[in-house]
């Protein structure tokens, strides 16, 4: 086995939940590959909507709270990403006897 992955996503009681497989190309890996993707991007879009509200001097103190919720969220999530490709990747280098780097 390979060792545990991240997935993309928490239990109801908000815990992380990992994969146990050795392939990377298993049903539930390529599912948490485009969750993954599917996050990134709405994060990216979220970036590219929150530069426009914030030049508008009119938004409201409501709009920007709510603006800083979904950031927290989409931070979450890239953290979270980036955790589990980081985790994939020392697992990487291990496995072909190159250790971290």
């Amino acid at each position: 086995m390979k060792g545990l992955r991240l997935l993309p996503w928490s239990d109801p009681e908000g815990k992380p939940c990992y994969l146990a497989t050795d392939s990377g190309d298993s049903p539930l890996s390529r599912r948490a590959d485009e969750i993954e993707a599917l996050q990134l991007d709405m994060g990216t879009r979220l970036l590219n909507h929150a530069a426009a509200l914030l030049a508008d001097s009119k938004a409201s103190s409501r709009e920007l709270r709510f603006l800083a919720g979904r950031l927290t969220e989409a931070l979450t999530d890239a953290l979270r990403v980036a955790e589990s490709r980081g985790g994939r990747l020392l697992a990487h280098h291990d496995d072909a006897g190159q250790g971290p780097t």
